[in-house]
Order: C-alpha cells, then structure tokens, then sequence
C-alpha cells in the first residue's frame, strides 16, 4: 500500500510538472513513477504520507509563510549590517537545544535556520544544535534558543510529529 501511494504522489508531481492529458504522457509518467519508486522508494521517510493530513497540511503552510517572513526581515537585517561602517557584527556559535524528535522536522529546522540569512547549522549533536550566528545579542543558552529555535520548532512539530 505504502508503494502504491508513493507511485500515485509521484504520477501526481509528473501531471503537474507535465500538464498535459494525452496517453502518451499518461504512460510515460506512470513508468517514470514506477522505475522512481523501484529506484528510490528505501530512502523515502517512513511516515511522510501523514503530512497529507489536512490539519498538518495547514500547519506546513503557516510554516512557509512564517519562514518567508522571517527570510525577508533578516535579508533586510543582513543588508543593514553590510551596508552600515560600522559593522555592527558579533559573529560566533551558539548552542541551541530542540525538543523535535523525528528526523524529518530536524532536518527541516536545520535547513530553515540554514536558509534564513545571518545564521548557519553546523551541527546536530543529540539534542543540542550548533549554529553560526551573524550577531550573537545574548549569552543565555535559553534566550538563544527562543530567537532562533521556538520561532521555526512548534509549527515543525505540528507538521512532522
């Protein structure tokens, strides 16, 4: 069953990317998807298919919207510090710990935390986070994580967990 979902999310993606209805593409995309899923289908999450839960749906795209919201702002914020003569800089890495358990939302933490200018994940150790931060502004371990960590983590959790 599990395969078979995997094939139809794929044909689907091949429908959208393709937009077209003749038999032709039809077929082919059903054997792309096929071979896809022969190929790929033991690197695919174990539960991936519960982010179709409308309820979590919802939560994803609260996150996106709230992560290009965040990208935005500290575009702006990374501007401002170049642009400025005095470089107003405090570069260093920071500790953050995350209450996310599964794989998949760490990765996505990681990576949206990656993706917003001025700040780099490093690495993942247990639970603690390691990130480059462009201006560090506190050295509480705690307020730290409430800056850069919770913003992302309570809607990644609604998501993936």
């Amino acid at each position: 069953m599990k395969r078979f979902v995997h094939v139809l999310l794929l044909f689907g993606i091949w429908l959208l990317l393709t937009w077209s209805l003749h038999w032709q593409d039809l077929l082919a995309g059903v054997i792309i998807a096929l071979i896809a899923d022969l190929i790929l289908g033991d690197i695919y999450p174990v539960n991936a298919i519960k982010v179709l839960n409308p309820v979590r749906f919802f939560w994803f795209v609260v996150y996106g919207v709230t992560f290009l919201g965040y990208v935005v702002k500290a575009n702006f914020d990374v501007a401002y510090r170049v642009l400025n003569i005095n470089m107003p800089i405090r570069p260093g890495i920071v500790k953050v710990r995350t209450t996310l358990k599964t794989d998949m939302a760490r990765t996505f933490l990681a990576n949206s935390i990656t993706l917003t200018p001025g700040t780099l994940s490093v690495d993942f150790v247990g639970d603690h986070l390691y990130i480059h931060w462009i201006n560090i502004t506190s050295d509480d371990a705690v307020k730290e994580t409430e800056i850069i960590v919770q913003r992302f983590e309570h809607m990644l959790e609604r998501v993936f967990e």
